[in-house]
């Protein structure tokens, strides 16, 4: 049996989801929860195989995220915290069902329109600037607050026209045109890890 928790604030929504997945002969709905943190509770309690829920976040077990929207924040949101699959609220008995499966074999389970959404986004992400050590060093220092180009030559031990020519390349290689748009782009791509 594929032990189930349900997670949402809608009453509906967890009878419907409960009706669904109950009429499957090797589905078992354990639980309803319609908070957060009543979600977390009980699968730290239950430890269940899959849970049901809007958020992703801190539970011990597969999560498949039904939203009602797949705007893209959303997608990337779910799939970053860790989401072992991303559905829209509407699907068919049977598709529920055999998401839940394939969720508890460890696949990760996407609705159509949503892969293709996370594969365009791949496409046309940017790709990893390839900074060098001491580009890393200014960017990181800029990061922790060091305002201007005279205190990070200071702390680094180079000219300010050093580390105005750095934070020129590092634009470059980023694609972006100021200080807090590097950061941004660095931290996205776990550069000042």
């Amino acid at each position: 049996m594929i032990r189930t928790l349900l997670a949402d604030d809608h009453p509906v929504v967890r009878e419907g989801l409960r009706a669904m997945l109950s009429a499957e002969p090797d589905l078992d709905v354990v639980a309803e929860a319609s908070s957060v943190p009543r979600a977390q509770a009980l699968a730290a309690e239950l430890r269940p195989d899959i849970v049901l829920r809007m958020a992703a976040a801190g539970l011990p077990c597969r999560v498949i995220v039904l939203m009602t929207y797949e705007t893209d924040r959303d997608i990337l949101r779910a799939v970053e915290a860790g989401a072992a699959g991303y559905l829209l609220k509407d699907p068919a008995r049977g598709e529920l069902a055999s998401a839940v499966r394939a969720a508890a074999r460890g696949e990760t389970v996407l609705a159509p329109s949503v892969a293709a959404r996370l594969v365009d986004q791949l496409r046309t992400r940017p790709e990893r600037p390839r900074l060098s050590e001491r580009e890393t060093a200014v960017l990181r220092l800029v990061a922790e607050g060091w305002c201007t180009n005279a205190e990070i030559g200071r702390r680094l031990f180079v000219a300010e026209s050093t580390v105005k020519t750095h934070l020129l390349r590092v634009f470059g290689k980023s694609g972006v045109d100021d200080r807090t748009a590097a950061v941004t782009s660095a931290m996205r791509f776990g550069l000042l890890d």
